[in-house]
């Protein structure tokens, strides 16, 4: 009894020491007396006890990993710091665990690298505008580096890229210049078109007056009479003011000029106290 016993714990033992249970999204490699002898998927599978070994287990899943700022010059000789974070994924798990020892050692190098030789063929405003066209390049300069470690670098996104203090402050009153400059052109644009409207209103008016004095016999008469109105009208104004004024008039028309005024006016009061006596 007691032999069969010992049979049921040693398969007991061999089913639990042969047993490998895979979580979904992971691989595995298992070595035969210290050679690479197959790849183990999710679910369950099993293993000679003692004459295989699973030496690695690791994701296939996407990930991520954050490269710290980094000092880079640009073509146009200006220290930038350039913060980016890697998306990557294994590929092919063998040639990750036997092509490179430190697989996220070499990764964060290699793009460190491959990021500061990118931005230095490029000028500050290059890489600031071609953002997009920078992450194409560093892609595929990555994956033709890492396709022979077995993984596929995803995404390369440039999270930020901080200018020094002094080139930052420079940009900042370039950008100030511009605006300005544009607010001074808008306005002179502005005024010119008012000018140009005015002067349109000015030459209809002209025009209308024109024509007017021109189907008038008495053409001069009525040109004097506005003229002479407009001088009054302004005075009238000049005098709301305050201020001390002095005002200089023609000596060679003013007396006509006034005299027309002040009948037109003894007209005017005339007609008008006309019309109230026959009211009454």
């Amino acid at each position: 009894m007691e032999p069969i016993i010992a049979i049921v714990l040693a398969l007991i033992g061999y089913a639990l020491g042969s047993a490998k249970l895979i979580n979904q999204g992971n691989e595995a490699l298992v070595e035969r007396l210290g050679r690479y002898h197959r790849k183990l998927k999710p679910g369950l599978n099993f293993i000679v006890p003692l004459i295989d070994q699973v030496v690695m287990e690791d994701t296939t899943r996407e990930q991520f990993l954050d490269i710290k700022p980094q000092n880079v010059i640009t073509q146009d000789n200006i220290y930038v710091e350039v913060d980016a974070i890697v998306y990557w994924r294994i590929r092919d798990i063998e040639k990750s665990f036997y092509a490179i020892e430190d697989l996220q050692g070499a990764l964060t190098q290699v793009t460190t690298t491959t990021l500061r030789e990118i931005i230095a063929q490029n000028t500050l405003e290059q890489t600031n505008v071609s953002r997009s066209e920078m992450d194409v390049a560093l892609l595929d300069q990555l994956n033709n580096i890492t396709t022979d470690w077995g993984v596929d670098i995803l995404r390369l996104d440039l999270q930020s890229i901080t200018l020094p203090e002094s080139v930052r402050k420079s940009r900042e009153e370039e950008q100030a210049a511009v605006i300005k400059k544009r607010a001074l052109i808008t306005e002179a644009e502005g005024e010119k078109e008012a000018a140009i409207k005015k002067a349109e209103g000015t030459m209809a008016s002209v025009q209308i007056i024109s024509q007017a004095l021109r189907s008038n016999p008495d053409s001069r008469d009525i040109l004097r009479y506005l003229v002479a109105q407009d001088y009054v009208d302004a005075s009238q104004k000049l005098g709301e003011s305050n201020n001390a004024k002095i005002v200089f008039v023609d000596p060679a028309n003013s007396t006509e000029m006034f005299q027309e005024l002040i009948a037109e006016s003894a007209i005017t009061e005339g007609h008008s106290k006309k019309s109230e006596n026959g009211n009454t």
